[in-house]
């Protein structure tokens, strides 16, 4: 297992060619923040709306974006300090801190459980998870829907030794899924919403009743320390985009869907799924997201036990 996590970090590691461009551009500006996003979520809304630029201008500091396929890469580049700041789900954080990365938790949006799901073709004689028992189940490993099939299988009287996890990225994953390589598949929005409208894909199970489905803003911890002021600043941004965002979900979606390449109305179907509210990191989101770490030390699937309480910030400390 500690050779697949070896693996896992490796293949991480060769994200930073997509995060080349940024070292290049950040290099000889006196004060730049360096944000990782992701192709969905409310950082894409920040950046297209542009007032972070202007907010950042005026204390002299720019930003540089760089786009991540998904969150373990993200965080090999904030553990490499080729980004200053970005989000993902509730485990690529696990795998990170587990691997020394010096991650800060520093916000955190409100649980999304139906916001991903293990998804069956739509002709699938698997009718619930306890089916999911020696089949071959399609997943991103190491992100967020990870830990949501650890728990679906530990509910449904499945050990996850009784599963074989196939590990694609989410492209890989639909073709797979599509042409019948894998019995199942274990994917978020806004992934999730475009596979069931293409494919007529059947949900098995979201995260209701069995995962929360956070998303996590962090920070590089060298960077907190010596800007947290701008740490606050772009949070303050993202909380206005959010409010935008919840208020206006139509326009959201019109806005998104030629970046991201899918329709409106299945964009809408992801954003309906999503959660609202850009929050402090609390205790009981501490307590949550340690019994991920735990979950996933107890497979055997990250190499210490780890203190989610060590990396979680609060502002103003």
């Amino acid at each position: 297992m500690t050779r697949l996590f070896r693996r896992w970090i490796a293949r991480a590691v060769l994200s930073l060619s997509i995060v080349a461009a940024t070292v290049s551009a950040s290099y000889g500006q006196e004060k730049v923040v360096r944000i990782g996003y992701q192709k969905y979520g409310k950082l894409v809304l920040l950046k297209s709306k542009g007032s972070l630029e202007e907010k950042l201008k005026a204390v002299g500091t720019k930003v540089v974006w760089t786009e991540f396929p998904s969150g373990p890469p993200l965080l090999e580049a904030l553990n490499v300090g080729a980004i200053d700041f970005g989000n993902t789900g509730e485990a690529p954080p696990i795998f990170a801190q587990a691997a020394g990365a010096p991650i800060q938790y520093v916000a955190y949006e409100p649980p999304a459980p139906k916001g991903e799901a293990i998804l069956v073709p739509k002709d699938s004689a698997i009718k619930s998870v306890a089916d999911l028992k020696g089949k071959k189940v399609a997943l991103n490993k190491g992100s967020n829907v990870h830990y949501l099939l650890v728990k679906a299988l530990e509910k449904a009287g499945v050990k996850y030794s009784e599963i074989e996890p196939v590990f694609l990225a989410p492209a890989d994953a639909r073709a797979a899924f599509e042409r019948g390589a894998v019995d199942a598949w274990v994917i978020w929005d806004p992934f999730q919403a475009a596979a069931e409208a293409a494919t007529g894909a059947r949900t098995v199970a979201d995260g209701t009743g069995i995962v929360a489905n956070y998303q996590f803003y962090f920070a590089s911890k060298k960077f907190l320390q010596a800007d947290p002021k701008i740490v606050e600043l772009v949070l303050a941004q993202l909380s206005e985009v959010d409010d935008w965002a919840k208020g206006d979900i139509h326009a959201v979606a019109e806005q998104l869907a030629p970046s991201i390449g899918l329709s409106v109305p299945v964009v809408e179907v992801a954003l309906k799924r999503q959660a609202y509210g850009i929050k402090p990191v609390t205790d009981a989101v501490v307590a949550d997201q340690q019994q991920v770490a735990d979950a996933f030390y107890a497979l055997g699937l990250i190499p210490k036990q780890i203190k989610i309480s060590d990396v979680a910030w609060r502002p103003g400390t």
